[in-house]
């Protein structure tokens, strides 16, 4: 499990100059700052912005078209589960509403123990072996509902 700094205006702006001198340096400073956070909070939309000399939603277009940056911390662990069409015809609508049925909260929470933050994502390019999950960056294929619950478990200790 990653360790993070805590939140700090002054810490986000020296991220953000350390990388805007980059060709096409949005990219790298979420990806860095999300790095050292753990998430990128909405502060950091405005800062980088005017670092930038662009608006404020062509951050925020840059941040809401990628599924991996967030702007609160993630759980301890993470469990994404597929939404693509390969993964929705082998049954992945059901596998998640198993998800979260047993973690009892909805796609995009985070456990209230803070334990597991459940994604609904498109596509981890396991089409193949659908349905597909990834918990902690490793690739799950053919998740039924037997293997959902070994990752439940498994995010859950």
């Amino acid at each position: 499990m990653a360790t993070y700094e805590p939140w700090s205006a002054e810490r986000a702006a020296e991220i953000i100059d350390e990388h805007k001198g980059l060709e096409g340096p949005a990219m790298p400073i979420l990806h860095a700052l999300q790095e050292a956070f753990g998430y990128i909070p909405q502060e950091a939309e405005p800062m980088i912005a005017k670092a930038l000399n662009i608006s404020r939603a062509e951050v925020h277009g840059v941040f809401t078209f990628y599924h991996d940056f967030r702007h609160k911390p993630a759980g301890k662990h993470v469990l994404k589960l597929c939404a693509a069409e390969a993964c929705q015809s082998m049954g992945s609508e059901k596998i998640l509403d198993e998800a979260e049925k047993a973690l009892g909260i909805k796609a995009g929470e985070t456990t209230g123990d803070g334990q597991v933050t459940l994604e609904h994502i498109y596509c981890l390019g396991l089409c193949a072996t659908a349905p597909s999950a990834m918990l902690d960056g490793k690739i799950v294929g053919r998740v039924d509902e037997k293997r959902l619950k070994t990752l439940l478990t498994e995010a859950r200790r």
